[in-house]
């Protein structure tokens, strides 16, 4: 057994199910080179259940902690740490990683505002240590075939984009219902992932017009059967954008709402000047033509074997397994990240655009977000937070 990164996790909740899953994956994959010394996690109880799964398959059980601070003065041997916790503590927590010297892969969004994304980045930089998101649908083999038929030329010059999920959703999803929490609603923390492949398969966006509605304030405590105590919340249910991009025609149409009564509708298509592509039937482009199982097919083919590896490590699928193999192998050898701290705070600048709009009632410039130019929407979450 080589070098090993010695890792900690902060916040053992449900997504951190999914990041110790991938180490269980990497580990039956063959791939030794790290350990997770540490499980932390304000609930000692949620704590020791995933210290108790991870000592199943590594040698040793990690110990547990319930504060960060504790884990950082005691747990001496600790070289980086795997944060998924409350988007509000994203800042906090990953400042006091970086200033004690620890590398830090962050579950999406990036940070709760613009503003605490940038002290992220920049208590990293002063600590001369890695940051990484935590930014996985990319990775998956349909998204990488996706790319592969942009790139190539399959589908000519990318025109439009639609990007369209319309469904209902009356139950309450705890936290990531109130704004002081979560930032925002679906926009930000799953839309993330989406503006993160806008930037992937057609390039940076250069500007947001959009509205956003709360049609539906209240949510019911029980998902099934609908039910219980009905509680307030203050995050939007409805948001609807127009995106245009850098340096390119094509343009986006973007819509997510979760307060559609009835029968829901989604699209997702990239519409070129030779054809199209569909999310869910493929690549349709005359002779070109391929439903979706022939496309991914077409693009393993197309790859040689060290791409294949890079993308697909010995053959693993698990999107989050793929992203900890990368961060991991980043901090040991220095290799590349495609999701370092920078791509993710960008790719959180087009849905605070989005929401920065909504609020001004003008388009917004992804790169006025960036620069901290205009926080409307997030001025009063950044002074709650001491952000100012």
């Amino acid at each position: 057994m080589g070098e090993q990164l010695n890792i900690a996790l902060i916040g053992c909740g449900g997504m951190m199910g999914g990041h110790v899953n991938a180490y269980r994956e990497l580990r039956a994959h063959g791939f030794d080179n790290f350990n997770i010394v540490a499980c932390c996690d304000i609930r000692p109880e949620a704590a020791k259940a995933y210290a108790d799964q991870i000592g199943e398959f590594q040698a040793s059980k990690p110990a547990v902690y319930t504060s960060v601070e504790d884990l950082l003065s005691k747990q001496g041997d600790l070289m980086a740490c795997d944060i998924s916790v409350l988007h509000s503590e994203h800042h906090v927590v990953t400042a006091m990683c970086a200033e004690a010297g620890k590398h830090v892969t962050i579950e999406k969004p990036f940070s709760i505002t613009m503003r605490a994304g940038k002290v992220m980045l920049d208590a990293c930089t002063a600590a001369g240590v890695k940051i990484h998101v935590a930014e996985n649908y990319r990775r998956a083999l349909s998204e990488r075939a996706n790319k592969w038929a942009i790139k190539t030329g399959l589908i000519g010059e990318p025109w439009m984009i639609y990007w369209i999920d319309a469904g209902l959703r009356m139950w309450y999803w705890t936290w990531r219902e109130h704004r002081m929490d979560a930032g925002a609603g679906w926009t930000l923390d799953g839309g993330v992932h989406f503006a993160d492949m806008f930037r992937y398969h057609i390039g940076p966006v250069e500007e947001a017009f959009a509205v956003t509605r709360s049609f539906w304030p209240h949510r019911y405590e029980h998902a099934d059967p609908l039910g219980g105590k009905i509680i307030d919340v203050d995050v939007e249910d409805c948001m609807i954008a127009i995106l245009k991009f850098e340096g390119a025609p094509t343009v986006g149409q973007w819509t997510l709402t979760s307060s559609c009564h009835g029968e829901g509708f989604g699209k997702r298509a990239i519409y070129g000047s030779e054809g199209a592509l569909d999310w869910g039937m493929g690549l349709q482009a005359g002779d070109a033509s391929m439903d979706r199982q022939a496309l991914e097919a077409a693009f393993l083919a197309s790859l040689d074997e060290d791409t294949r590896e890079l993308y697909f490590p010995r053959g693993i699928m698990d999107t989050v397994a793929q992203e900890l193999k990368e961060f991991i192998d980043a901090v040991l050898y220095g290799t590349p990240m495609e999701t370092d701290g920078l791509e993710g705070y960008k790719a959180e600048a087009i849905c605070y655009a989005v929401y920065e709009s909504a609020v001004t009632g003008k388009a917004v410039k992804t790169a006025d977000v960036e620069a901290l130019k205009v926080e409307e929407y997030q001025k009063d979450i950044n002074e709650h937070l001491g952000l100012v």
